[in-house]
């Protein structure tokens, strides 16, 4: 299934007159259960990076003042809309990633849940060690140990 959704909808305002686009989806559903989802696609054709947050009965992608500004939407405004998760998703992963992942729901939902940064760096950190199985294993172990702890990084 791609990842990335493409529809058309009208900007409005929601809680304290924030302006929003529309998702006429549940990410969680589509691109399954997270904490936060963090996106990044276009709006009318324009860069628009975010996290999806409830609206109504529905959810939405806040618009900040500086970037409406730019690019001239405001609310009523039909726009078209391409969105895609951020970061490397758990499909994404090698095998042995993703299967310590699983087997750790609450490290799994966290490490989800992370900004693609920090999922990045776990990854490269791990990936780093192509010719050292063991310390490769070593590494998943420690990475999934602080997940489960709820921390980003490495100190």
């Amino acid at each position: 299934m791609p990842l990335t959704r493409s529809y058309s909808t009208v900007v409005t305002t929601g809680d304290r007159t924030r302006v929003m686009v529309p998702v006429p989806f549940d990410p969680d559903t589509v691109w399954g259960t997270k904490s936060d989802h963090r996106v990044s696609g276009t709006v009318n054709g324009m860069n628009v990076r975010a996290s999806i947050e409830p609206l109504g009965d529905g959810f939405g992608i806040v618009l900040g003042p500086a970037w409406r500004r730019d690019c001239g939407v405001a609310p009523g405004d039909v726009v078209n809309v391409v969105l895609s998760p951020e970061g490397p998703q758990r499909e994404d992963l090698a095998d042995d990633i993703r299967a310590a992942l699983d087997a750790e729901p609450a490290a799994g939902a966290f490490f989800d849940g992370l900004a693609q940064f920090y999922r990045q760096a776990f990854l490269r950190w791990i990936d780093a060690t192509k010719r050292r199985p063991d310390e490769r294993a070593r590494r998943i172990a420690e990475m999934v140990d602080l997940l489960r702890q709820e921390k980003k990084q490495r100190v």
